[in-house]
Parts: structure tokens; C-alpha cells; sequence
């Protein structure tokens, strides 16, 4: 089910028109696709195709760069422009050059909760003790937390790996009960405290319309 666009979203249709004639591919991570699948249908653009990458990659950011690498190099040749819808996302600025060096462009910030929130206010925040939720996180959080970190198997690594941490921060695409309610229940899970924060999908709109503007 695609994400709702909420009354205030800012998506900006002719900032993502494209640069004189043919089509554009976004290439994104798969964590991306209901919000950037929801832009696009708001906002009709037609002319944007989307490819996505496993999110799972996210466990594995040193895998990234290559990976985007080879998928640029697959669809260049159908396409006018490719624009990746990653952040740095862990890659410690390696994602960065690679899509420099391949002349594409991507999405600016450190990670995907930043440009959710809007990147200089997720800065400005410092919240170095916030582990982060998405819809996407919520959605799935047995998927990329609990079993990739062992907690289902071994529970007592949970104040090892999260010590540091004293909080959840849910930022919330959606207004929905039912992920407000998972991300909770991982807050509970982690034994942390539980912050929900409605973005709705604007800041993230902004962020892919200055991309490909």
C-alpha cells in the first residue's frame, strides 16, 4: 500500500520535470520506495521510472557504493539521468564520491532519518543517544533489528548493543495507529523510551526536488 501524501507536502512537480528531453530513473533503497512510489503518484510524474536496491544493504553499508555502481551502469544507457535516492548512509562518504565520479546526483545528508525531518533541523538536533524508526523500520523492525543483531536468539546482547542509547524516535511518513503501535512495541523491545514525531513526507519531497531540479 502505497504511503498518503499528507495536506502539506511539498512536491513540487516542476522541480522535478526533467532536464530537456528523455526519462529519469530514480535509484533508490528499497526502504524508499512506498514514500518516493507516493510522490511520484501525487505529483504525476510520468516521466520517472524508479528501481530500488535491497534495503537489507543497510546492514552493509561498505556494500553500497558497488552496489549503485553496477545498477548506474545497467540502466544508463535507457535513461537521460539517474538520480540516487541514497544519503551517505554509513558509507563513511564513500557513496558520495562514487556517484560523483559517475556523474550522477544524489540526495545530500548523512542518512535517510535526516532528510525525513528535514536535514539542518535532524543536525541541529544532536541526538547522539536516539536510535531512529521510519514507517519502513517500524514496519519491518524483526526483519533489520531484532534478527540481523541475534536478539531473537540471544536477548541479553539487547543492553550490550543499545547501552549507550535512551531512546526511540519514531518519525512517522504516515499518520497510522497500527506503525505507531510496532514502533512502540520496539521501543519496548529495546528497553528504551518511545518519542514519535510526525514528518509526513514534505521534508523528504523537498530533498528529492532539489536533486532534480
Amino acid at each position: 500500500m502505497t504511503a498518503a501524501i499528507p495536506p502539506d507536502a511539498v512536491l513540487l512537480r516542476d522541480g522535478l520535470a526533467p532536464r530537456g528531453t528523455g526519462r529519469v530513473l530514480i535509484l533508490a533503497c528499497g526502504a524508499l520506495a512506498h514514500e518516493i512510489l507516493a510522490i511520484k503518484a501525487a505529483s504525476h510524474l510520468d516521466h520517472i521510472d524508479l528501481h530500488c536496491l535491497p534495503a537489507i544493504l543497510h546492514n552493509h553499508p561498505e556494500r553500497i557504493p558497488a552496489a549503485v555502481e553496477a545498477a548506474v551502469a545497467a540502466h544508463s544507457d535507457a535513461y537521460a539521468r539517474i538520480f540516487v535516492a541514497y544519503a551517505d548512509c554509513g558509507t563513511g562518504g564513500l557513496l558520495p564520491a562514487t556517484c560523483t565520479r559517475l556523474g550522477v546526483e544524489m540526495i545530500e545528508g548523512p542518512h535517510c532519518y535526516a532528510f525525513f525531518e528535514g536535514v539542518e533541523r535532524f543536525i541541529a538536533r544532536d541526538e547522539i543517544d536516539a536510535f531512529y524508526l521510519t514507517d519502513f523500520l517500524a514496519r519491518q523492525f524483526d526483519a533489520f533489528v531484532t534478527k540481523p543483531l541475534g536478539l531473537d536468539r540471544h536477548p541479553e546482547l539487547r543492553d550490550m548493543y543499545f547501552a549507550h542509547y535512551t531512546k526511540v524516535v519514531y518519525l512517522a511518513q504516515t499518520d497510522d495507529p497500527d506503525l505507531t503501535a510496532r514502533a512502540r512495541a520496539g521501543a519496548d523491545a529495546l528497553g528504551l523510551a518511545f518519542e514519535r514525531r510526525f514528518t509526513g513526507l514534505s521534508p523528504f519531497a523537498t530533498a528529492m526536488a532539489g536533486g532534480l531540479a
